[in-house]
């Protein structure tokens, strides 16, 4: 008996250790639920539209699409079919599934795996999150570890808690772990607005979401969903009416799951993510849906563009002549808010010979003459000494100036022409360089570069890095730092930046973070910017520089401002409404030249194009006149105040008190009847190429009949795609009193005839060389002729 008791001791010492070493081994390293947290799945962000349409979704490396959301936000569908299919006694078990267990224990001890044994939500929560290395595992230690956890969930989490770290951590297939992520894959909305069909098809995926995938299997998908039915009917959940309905209604599938849209846009938004998480403004654990300003419908509408315009400027069959043009970015900015509503980097962000990735709407580039509003509105501040107003005569003739190395500098004309006295209207809408150099020089580079500072442009630094080069855009920036510039221009002079998102919120909708409203503040006094706009949109003022309804001009009013930079690397247009700023860069990115390619010819019908398409169907709206403007009559080449000899009058708006208080100087009478003008001796060479009779010459004009426009060998050319009507040159005379006919002709053949001034007309361009002179028929009845003006006109 003692020898039996002795036995019956080792042996249960021996049972002892043996369960100590078993327990031992199945759960000395078991995980804590406490770690739950740390285990969950890395949150994507969703970046969206402004209307909510999906841009792009920032997946974390080691995980895939994921947003956690609040149970109360689930869909009851979606809880439903899950609690169906995968536990049905979910909400009164204790966890744990001991039917499977003992069956996973029975098959596990006649063939050494466990190839079978049911898991109940909580069980597959633990497996999930606590033991994801042992998942795969298919063992007897899995599940009894599985089943400890399980227990130890149950009674840490109330049952909605464990639904919901099931339903948002658990794997759908598609790169998608939880159900947002999931509906948002396969149906393109959010988990909230899925309806029992699309509940049905997605409860039935975790089981083996490769199998069951109803982008790549969609037949097993639909049978998949049609057991999840049943079992939905089977279990109460649903009726036998509703799972039929269910099972008959059709399936509309996302067609882009995984979109990457405005991609230059997107990783500047990921830039500023980045500086909210280190700022610690942001938690990278967070579900973030972050809204930007970006208007989706908008966006594709000018990328269509872009790409359509770019490809036309490539040769066409049978052509050698290349343009050698094959980029271009656009932003769409509100000029009230400063919101980003569109902004396209390149023509192709996945073209890597023309550099597409590269975000050119923030790469830094010379503006050409797309900077001079800037110093324009410098000059016409009403504060300064002597204050520029619009009929400020500049001269536009050869002038040299000196750089910061003290080199010569000697600007010249897109068309390499002198215009002699221009108004500053003329001047800037006609974007005449020299005159553009005379005001920077008069207002100094320090405070023009004190108001780019404040309009945004920082790439601007020190004004003794620059020379007076700047007025032709010697200096370089971005396009989204320009056309935020002149957003203060549409926005009667307050400065409001630019911003690019909305808010961000959680997958819940809380909002977690609103940028700071910051108000707009006042830069340019509103009268010089109202000015400026005034000028920008004055078709008749272009005329100089770009001819009559040339592609500056729209169907509506629109301020707009060209600019080429010398070497042909970069041209700009820029142009805005009083609601709607849009702004272009066309060029190359690895500064290769464009050929025969200006702003006028590059940038500009893409502009045009833009704002015609996104404004139509609204009304004309004009920018709004402030308070402090008069407008008075002046002599178009002085910019005084008319005498009964200024033989071309016209209005001009001025800010009050800037207004011209001397009379006309350059018109003069001689006793013999004759008017001549009384220049200054730089303006007298150009004013002899004109035939134009001077006081100095005592008025020995021949005639005292001059042809003032077209000027001499000028060569235009006529602009494909666009209206003949509309590509039309004025004609213009300068006539003593003496006279009471003028008749214009072109070739010998009669154009006009006008009895009164202002003698001018207009003819439509024809290819070719012309010949143009006016003969006047005096009061006495003598006639006398012009100079003849030669011109060319290409196709």
């Amino acid at each position: 008996m003692q020898k039996l008791k002795s036995k019956v001791f080792q042996f249960l010492l021996f049972a002892l250790a043996f369960l100590f070493a078993f327990l031992i081994y199945i759960f000395h390293d078991l995980p804590s639920i406490n770690s739950l947290p740390k285990k969950l799945n890395q949150p994507s962000v969703k970046i969206t539209d402004r209307n909510g349409r999906l841009l792009y979704e920032i997946i974390p490396t080691q995980s895939g699409r994921n947003a956690a959301l609040a149970v109360e936000n689930m869909p009851q569908c979606m809880k439903d079919a899950t609690i169906a299919v995968e536990d049905k006694n979910f909400y009164q078990n204790s966890g744990v599934d001991f039917g499977g267990i003992i069956r996973a224990v029975w098959i596990n001890l006649r063939g050494g795996e466990t190839l079978s044994g049911g898991s109940t939500i909580t069980q597959q929560v633990a497996r999930t999150l606590l033991l994801s290395d042992e998942k795969s595992e298919r063992t007897l230690r899995r599940k009894l570890r599985e089943t400890v956890l399980a227990w130890q969930l149950t009674r840490a989490y109330s049952k909605d808690e464990i639904l919901a770290l099931y339903l948002n951590q658990i794997y759908y297939g598609g790169m998608a772990y939880g159900i947002e992520a999931a509906s948002q894959t396969y149906f393109g909305k959010s988990a909230a607005e899925l309806l029992l069909p699309e509940c049905a098809l997605l409860a039935g995926l975790p089981q083996t979401p490769g199998v069951y995938n109803p982008f790549t299997n969609p037949d097993l998908a639909l049978e998949r969903q049609r057991i999840v039915l049943g079992l939905m009917e089977k279990n109460g959940f649903i009726t036998s009416a509703q799972r039929i309905e269910a099972e008959n209604a059709p399936l509309s599938y996302n067609a882009t799951p995984y979109p990457i849209e405005a991609p230059h846009f997107i990783w500047m938004i990921k830039d500023q993510l980045d500086e909210l998480y280190a700022s610690g403004q942001l938690n990278k654990s967070q579900s973030l849906v972050i809204r930007t300003t970006l208007n989706l419908n908008m966006q594709n509408l000018v990328e269509e563009i872009v790409q359509r315009r770019i490809e036309e400027f490539k040769p066409k069959a049978g052509e050698t002549f290349s343009r050698n043009v094959n980029n271009a970015s656009v932003i769409v900015l509100d000029p009230h808010t400063g919101e980003i509503l569109t902004l396209v980097g390149s023509a192709d962000y996945f073209d890597s010979s023309i550099y597409g990735a590269l975000n050119m709407a923030i790469a830094r580039r010379q503006s050409g003459s797309a900077f001079k509003p800037i110093i324009y509105a410098v000059a016409l501040d009403p504060t300064r000494a002597k204050p520029y107003t619009a009929a400020t005569s500049i001269l536009d003739v050869a002038t040299i100036f000196k750089t910061k190395d003290n080199q010569p500098y000697k600007p010249v004309n897109y068309d390499n022409r002198e215009h002699g006295y221009v108004s500053a209207r003329e001047a800037l809408a006609s974007s005449l360089n020299v005159p553009a150099v005379l005001t920077l020089q008069n207002i100094g580079i320090e405070k023009t570069i004190a108001l780019a500072n404040q309009l945004g442009i920082k790439s601007l630094s020190a004004p003794q890095d620059y020379d007076l080069s700047l007025a032709l855009g010697g200096g370089e920036m971005s396009l989204l730092e320009l056309s935020t510039a002149y957003s203060a221009f549409a926005n009667e002079g307050a400065y409001t930046g630019n911003t690019s998102i909305l808010d961000i919120h959680d997958a819940d909708g809380n909002i977690l973070y609103e940028p700071e409203k910051i108000p707009a503040r006042r830069v340019i006094d509103p009268r010089v910017a109202w000015l400026i706009s005034d000028i920008l949109s004055d078709d008749s003022a272009r005329l100089t520089g770009f001819g009559i309804n040339s592609t500056l001009k729209i169907d509506r009013t629109a301020a707009v401002k060209t600019g080429t930079t010398t070497n042909f690397h970069d041209n700009w247009t820029i142009g805005y409404t009083p609601d709607l700023l849009v702004g272009v860069w066309v060029g190359n990115s690895n500064y290769q030249a464009m050929h025969n390619v200006s702003g006028l010819t590059g940038a500009a019908p893409i502009w045009h194009e833009t704002m015609r398409t996104i404004l139509q169907g609204k009304p004309d709206k004009n920018f709004t006149r402030p308070a402090g403007l008069t407008q008075i009559n002046i002599c178009d080449l002085s910019g005084l105040l008319p005498t009964k000899f200024c033989p071309h009058i016209k209005a001009e708006w001025f800010i009050e008190n800037t207004q011209p208080a001397t009379q006309d100087t350059f018109y003069k009478k001689l006793d013999s009847g004759a008017i001549v003008l009384n220049l200054p001796l730089e303006a007298q060479a150009w004013a002899r190429k004109q035939g134009l009779p001077l006081l100095e010459d005592k008025g020995d004009s021949p005639t005292g009949l001059v042809l003032t426009s077209p000027i001499d060998n000028t060569t235009y050319r006529i602009t494909p795609n666009l209206d003949a009507l509309a590509q039309q040159l004025i004609i213009s005379a300068l006539a003593d009193s003496n006279f009471a006919q003028i008749i214009f002709y072109v070739d010998g053949a009669a154009l006009q005839t006008l009895s009164a001034p202002p003698y001018q007309t207009w003819w439509k361009l024809s290819a070719g060389t012309h010949h143009f002179w006016v003969e006047g028929v005096m009061m006495n009845g003598e006639k006398l002729k012009s100079n003849i003006v030669t011109v060319t006109i290409l196709k």
